[in-house]
């Protein structure tokens, strides 16, 4: 595969996952997929996208890609996400748009996406919803 390719497939995957599109995310994932940054304990390959979207619950989303880096086996996408969901780790957000930031480092094998790191600005999410750190 072309580092282009390499690059579309990340973009189709942050795609999928904007439009709940399993079905889609299944195809562009090996069977022993993981995810590192995501839920605790999220399983390998397909378990793990069904597990990774019960965690996430009824949501509105949409990705936007900022930058899409390539190079051997890796695609970073530097991504924005504007969201509204009935909670974030517990804390009530019903009706309360949220927008951040996440990167994203994928590792592609023969096409399809192996591994995925996400490191994504969960704390200023969690700022917006009005939680406050107290000493």
């Amino acid at each position: 595969m072309t580092l282009a390719d390499n690059k579309a497939t990340a973009v189709r995957f942050l795609d999928a996952v904007t439009a709940g599109d399993v079905d889609t995310l299944l195809t562009l994932i090996t069977p022993d997929w993981q995810m590192t940054g995501g839920p605790p304990g999220l399983p390998r390959g397909a378990a793990g996208i069904h597990a990774l979207f019960a965690s996430i619950g009824p949501i509105e989303q949409t990705w936007t890609v900022d930058d899409v880096i390539a190079e051997g086996d890796r695609v970073v996408v530097r991504a924005t996400n504007t969201c509204v969901q009935e909670s974030f780790f517990g804390v009530p957000a019903a009706g309360i748009r949220q927008v951040f930031t996440a990167t994203f480092t994928f590792r592609l094998a023969d096409g399809r996406i192996a591994e995925t790191w996400r490191n994504a600005d969960d704390l200023g999410r969690l700022l917006q919803l009005g939680a406050r750190i107290t000493s």
